[in-house]
């Protein structure tokens, strides 16, 4: 459960890739003697990221490595900011960023799984680990999610904190108005 309060008060969301995003797993091969990497994503955290967005609230992935995938996804997602960092160092980037977009420590929510993800977890206002956390990551949660990374954690996430706000009900509604899927004050007939 998500104080609404707390809620409220944020601005950005934050998440690790590799772990929460994915199922920790990727392909590595090649193709025409050119190196190719792939990542499963859970096609439920899209739309989560969007409901989020939606919500005016920013939506940051902060990797550890560097691919090719999550910059392809996170451009397919339109997510407001990807860092990719190859030495794992989360921290100074997520510093760096929050002065860049004059947001404080309080603004923030993070979800990470292992322990690169600690430094930042132990600062944001609301840390939050997915279900196959490592201990040490579950240890500084205030938050954890239900299912594991890749199997649909950032949209557990997503909910949680829209629904803390007060939001989810109306972003729900507002998703399938612009899908044309229903017609505003339409009733349903019995």
């Amino acid at each position: 459960m998500i104080d609404a309060v707390l809620a409220r008060r944020l601005k950005l969301v934050g998440f690790d890739v590799d772990g929460v995003l994915t199922d920790n797993g990727i392909y590595l091969g090649l193709v025409a003697d050119h190196p190719v990497e792939l990542k499963r994503f859970h096609i439920q955290d899209g739309l989560g990221i969007r409901m989020l967005r939606s919500a005016g609230l920013s939506v940051l992935w902060v990797s550890g490595r560097e691919s090719a995938a999550t910059a392809l996804r996170a451009r397919e997602l339109a997510v407001d900011e990807l860092i990719q960092d190859p030495t794992a160092r989360k921290l100074p980037a997520f510093e760096a960023l929050l002065e860049r977009r004059r947001l404080s420590w309080e603004d923030c929510a993070f979800v990470g799984d292992d322990l690169a993800d600690i430094p930042v977890l132990r600062r944001v206002a609301l840390p939050i680990a997915v279900a196959n956390a490592v201990p040490e990551v579950l240890a500084v949660a205030g938050v954890v999610t239900t299912v594991p990374g890749g199997q649909g954690a950032v949209r557990e996430v997503a909910e949680l904190i829209l629904k803390a706000r007060g939001e989810w009900d109306a972003l729900v509604s507002t998703y399938f108005v612009e899908r044309g899927d229903v017609v505003r004050g339409a009733q349903r007939s019995h």
